[in-house]
């Protein structure tokens, strides 16, 4: 396929000249391999990224690889794996200033934690949890200390979609399962096998030199350096959110996914994984944030939508974008993707510019999806 990217060049060397973003990458693959690649401004071709939440697909693909063996069944509860789980209440409200706490109705599965309905929260989306860090000082994953995973449900498992944890504990099961830390583990299956040689949840200092600086835009559109980053040490591999790596590394992910596993996971798996998982329960309407400088609210796409083994799932074709059953998710610095098995396409683009779905960053995303796929037919045509 002959893939002009002049269009998507421009739109990126726009954006940093407006002051949009300091530095941008990108990356276009098929199931063959890059079809382009683009950086603007601060980014380069090598330039380090935190992917942050990009790292739950990656996560998940290896459990995945352990459900193939017949070593993880997605039907298990998580608590015949990691007894631990097995001590987590649910978080019912608040006597005053007292945490109300009673035990799950039912217990949470594998397949929970992978389409994010097992009850766990994240503190910056979830008020209730957020009042239960201030009250009780417990900390927060980002805080770099495990015991930030032990804090309370925010539903029964089964019940709601709510973004969490979730991906952090479905680490811990695989370095359960494989007897090593998540990183070394996905060394051998995942990173090593696919060429994603920056990929790690331990830079280098050589790698943290390529680190593209995190921003943050002011109230104004302006963009100052922001305070608020990982942690530079963590007590464990944070599957959901502490791997760092290049926009090739991610693109070499994505084109896996795009061509049938490439050998790190059977075609059949993909495909199911790609799948709505979640049943009758919905993706809510607008996820609250409840830290603004991390994170603006999120609204919904007016589109058909699920959750798959990892990923959240579009399910209708877009005009002009993405096809039906394309699984995509994002990382809270800005950085995004999207797997269109359908016509065999998938992008990735990542900056480093907080809060969350910052509008300039989206715009530009909206921007680059279009313009891929005018090169390379869209799904539907646009009416």
């Amino acid at each position: 396929m002959t893939f002009d990217g002049s269009a998507i060049k421009a739109l990126l060397d726009d954006a940093v000249s407006k002051g949009a973003v300091h530095g941008i990458a990108v990356m276009v693959v098929d199931r063959s391999g890059p079809l382009f690649q683009h950086a603007a401004g601060e980014a380069r071709q090598d330039t380090m990224f935190r992917n942050a939440s990009m790292t739950k697909a990656v996560a998940t693909t290896a459990a995945l690889q352990f459900v193939e063996k017949g070593l993880l069944s997605l039907d298990a509860s998580v608590e015949s794996i990691l007894p631990e789980f097995g001590n987590l209440q649910v978080l019912d409200g608040f006597d005053g200033d007292k945490p109300r706490l009673r035990p799950p109705a039912t217990k949470a599965t594998v397949r929970q934690l992978m389409t994010h309905t097992a009850g766990l929260g994240y503190f910056f989306m979830s008020e209730k949890l957020m009042r239960y860090h201030t009250l009780t000082g417990e900390p927060h994953p980002l805080s770099g200390l495990k015991r930030s995973l032990s804090v309370p449900l925010v539903n029964d498992p089964g019940t709601a979609w709510e973004y969490g944890t979730n991906t952090d504990w479905l680490g811990l099961i695989v370095e359960k399962l494989s007897g090593q830390r998540l990183g070394s583990y996905l060394k051998e299956h995942v990173y090593g096998p696919l060429g994603m040689t920056d990929s790690t949840f331990t830079p280098s200092a050589e790698q943290r030199g390529r680190l593209l600086r995190v921003m943050q835009r002011q109230a104004d559109g302006t963009l100052v350096p922001s305070s608020l980053d990982l942690p530079p040490t963590s007590e464990w591999d944070a599957s959901g959110h502490g791997s760092y790596g290049t926009v090739q590394d991610y693109g070499r992910f994505v084109q896996a996914w795009l061509n049938d596993g490439a050998g790190i996971l059977e075609p059949a798996t993909v495909r199911m994984a790609l799948q709505n998982h979640i049943g009758q329960i919905k993706l809510p309407e607008l996820m609250k944030s409840t830290m603004p400088e991390l994170s603006n609210d999120v609204p919904a796409a007016p589109v058909l939508q699920g959750w798959g083994l990892g990923f959240h799932l579009t399910l209708a074709d877009v005009p002009g974008m993405r096809s039906n059953g394309t699984g995509d998710w994002a990382g809270v610095f800005n950085t995004y993707y999207w797997i269109d098995r359908a016509k065999g396409i998938g992008g990735v683009l990542m900056t480093q510019v907080l809060p969350f779905f910052d509008m300039p960053v989206v715009e530009a995303l909206i921007g680059f999806e279009t313009a891929v796929y005018q090169q390379v037919g869209a799904a539907v045509p646009a009416q």
